[in-house]
């Protein structure tokens, strides 16, 4: 317990590193370069090292599955859940969180950890469980940001065969699917990572060792939160996801009867994973292509400007909630544990949107004033 405090202290003092470096950033595209290093050096080489480090088999393909039915599952329900946060069904706000919540960004909020918690093996089905997840967040969710924008406009003109070309060419060359693809042929080949040249694997080794500290002092430099109403029902909705994604964690842990506690904790923090840029990506092109039209905001398909602040609280939301459960040691491996976290997490996100808690918090204000 004392290593994980010990941990989990050096963890936070990186992002507190990256917090105190943020007055020397003197435009985005800083922070953008440091974001690229790590999810075009850092990342894949992690991934490559954990990938070469495992025996290739059929059953692995069951993670990606799990966690396409984990898109899936936030997919359907979320126009179920964001009216109760005061999301008009079939508006700009609602499409957009139905796009972003489904999603994860397992790279920058849960990978870096799961390889410092739980070691290479973890990481390494971790990274091909991401592989449903991005197959979903790329293609499906494209689709879909079509399908909508083409329900809502009348021409509905962007649905052509060049878009998916270009976004399933970005796919291809995204550097962690080459390296993935890479690992993969490698070790149907029979080669593994002490099999290789020693000069390739110092050059991933070395360069897997920035991945950590990376990704900590790039949310300390990234982060920016603010006051408002709408960070406010943001964090309530991401509150509220966490929630039902223990949920549906518990449901896989039980169905496929997990008791290793490193695999009970991957089933929990890989879900847990902030929401992925892919959505934004999507959200953008159509945005851009109406803005170019002159459609007022509430004719748009997507609210652009909330699922920015939507991927910029996630970020440091899910990294915490990440950290904390995976710095508990075996205390989030326990079932009954998991059930109480789901319930607390749904608690947080649902009070402040209960009539009767608003009634209570209007009163408190009243009597402030009144003094």
């Amino acid at each position: 317990m004392i290593d994980a405090i010990e941990k989990t202290l050096t963890l936070m003092l990186l992002i507190v590193l990256g917090v105190a470096l943020r007055k020397k950033i003197k435009n985005k595209s800083e922070i953008q370069g440091l974001k690229e290093v790590i999810l075009s050096v850092a990342l894949p080489a992690t991934v490559f090292i954990a990938l070469m480090g495992i025996k290739m088999s059929f059953s692995m393909l069951i993670y990606p599955i799990i966690l396409v039915c984990f898109n899936f599952f936030i997919f359907l329900t979320a126009p179920y859940f964001l009216p109760f946060f005061g999301l008009e069904k079939n508006s700009p706000a609602s499409r957009t969180l139905t796009m972003l919540l489904p999603s994860l960004a397992p790279g920058l909020s849960s990978f870096p950890f799961i390889s410092e918690f739980l070691g290479g093996e973890s990481l390494a089905m971790a990274a091909m469980a991401d592989v449903g997840n991005k197959f979903f967040a790329l293609n499906f969710l494209y689709y879909i940001s079509l399908k909508m924008h083409m329900a809502i406009q009348e021409d509905g003109a962007i649905g052509n065969k060049k878009g998916m070309k270009d976004f399933l060419w970005s796919l291809i060359k995204e550097p962690i699917n080459v390296i993935m693809l890479l690992a993969i042929v490698f070790l149907s080949m029979g080669f593994h990572m002490s099999t290789l040249p020693i000069v390739i694997q110092e050059i991933f080794s070395r360069a897997s060792t920035l991945m950590g500290p990376l990704v900590l002092i790039y949310i300390g430099m990234a982060v920016e939160l603010k006051e408002g109403k709408e960070i406010k029902m943001i964090l309530s909705i991401l509150f509220f996801r966490a929630g039902i994604t223990i949920l549906f964690s518990l449901i896989v842990i039980f169905l496929f009867g997990i008791h290793d506690p490193n695999m009970v904790l991957l089933a929990v923090v890989v879900p847990l994973s902030a929401c992925s840029f892919w959505p934004f990506a999507h959200i953008s092109v159509i945005h851009h292509k109406e803005e170019l039209k002159e459609i007022p905001d509430y004719r748009k398909t997507f609210d652009a400007n909330l699922a920015l602040l939507t991927l910029a609280i996630s970020l440091p939301l899910s990294t915490i909630l990440v950290i904390g459960v995976l710095a508990s040691g075996q205390t989030f491996a326990e079932t009954s544990n998991l059930v109480l976290l789901s319930i607390t997490l749904l608690g947080v996100g649902i009070l402040p949107h209960l009539k009767v808690f608003k009634k209570i918090t209007s009163s408190l204000r009243n009597l402030k004033e009144a003094h």
